[in-house]
C-alpha cells in the first residue's frame, strides 16, 4: 500500500468514524491496508477505551428530544458525559439526536439486558418451551434458547437495537465510537416515549 492510499483510505474513515489519524493509521497497517479488518480494530479498541472509562462518573450531558413530523410521535433522552465541554460539542449533540431518533422509532423497553426483570426473562423461557421447545431436537435447545433471548434483546433493549439509519452497527456501537471520539465516559440515562393516544413508554 502506497503512501497515497494510504492516506485516502486514513481520510475516509477519518470521516467514517471521526477517530484520531494516529488509531486510523495504525489500525490500517495492522490490518495490512484491509479497510473492513481496519474497522473492527477500530471498534475493538473503542470498546477497550470505553470500559476503562465506564467507572468515570458521568453528570453532565444533554436531554434531547424527537418529534416526528407528523406530530404524532416523539421521544425524550437524558444521554450524560464527564463535562459540560463535551455536551456542547456538536457531535454530543448528534449523538443525543440520533437516540432520541431510535426510541421514537424502535419502541425500546429498556436502556441495557441487564435491566430486564428476571420475571420477564421467566416470561420468556415459559413462551419459548410451550411454543419453540418441542419442535426442536433436545441436544440444540439450549442453543436455540439463547437465540431466542439474543432476538428479544435486541428488539428491545436500547443499546442491543440496530441503528434505524445503519442496520450493521448498534446503538451500543454508536455510543462507543462517540467515547472514543470525546474522549469521555458517556451513558444513556434515561427515555420516555409519546405516541399520541397511547401511555408514555419510559
Amino acid at each position: 500500500m502506497d503512501k497515497k492510499e494510504l492516506m485516502q483510505k486514513i481520510r475516509a474513515l477519518r470521516d467514517e468514524t471521526g477517530i484520531s489519524f494516529m488509531e486510523i493509521r495504525k489500525a490500517l497497517e495492522a490490518a495490512n491496508g484491509d479497510m473492513d479488518e481496519a474497522r473492527k480494530i477500530l471498534r475493538q479498541r473503542g470498546i477497550q477505551i470505553a470500559a476503562k472509562k465506564a467507572h468515570r462518573e458521568a453528570r453532565e450531558g444533554l436531554i434531547g428530544a424527537y418529534i416526528h413530523f407528523s406530530g404524532r410521535l416523539g421521544s425524550l433522552v437524558e444521554v450524560n458525559c464527564e463535562t459540560d465541554f463535551v455536551a456542547r460539542t456538536p457531535e454530543f449533540k448528534q449523538l443525543v439526536d440520533e437516540i432520541a431518533l431510535q426510541v421514537a422509532g424502535m419502541m425500546p423497553r429498556y436502556i441495557r439486558r441487564e435491566d430486564v426483570p428476571e420475571s420477564e426473562i421467566q416470561r420468556l423461557r415459559t413462551e419459548f418451551e410451550e411454543t419453540i421447545a418441542g419442535d426442536i431436537p433436545e441436544a440444540h435447545r439450549e442453543q436455540a434458547w439463547q437465540r431466542y433471548l439474543e432476538r428479544f434483546y435486541s428488539e428491545t433493549c436500547l443499546l442491543e437495537q440496530p441503528l434505524i439509519r445503519d442496520q450493521s452497527r448498534t446503538v451500543r456501537d454508536l455510543v462507543t465510537e462517540a467515547i472514543t471520539k470525546l474522549g469521555e465516559n458517556i451513558v444513556i440515562r434515561r427515555f420516555i416515549r409519546f405516541e399520541l393516544g397511547e401511555d408514555a413508554d419510559t
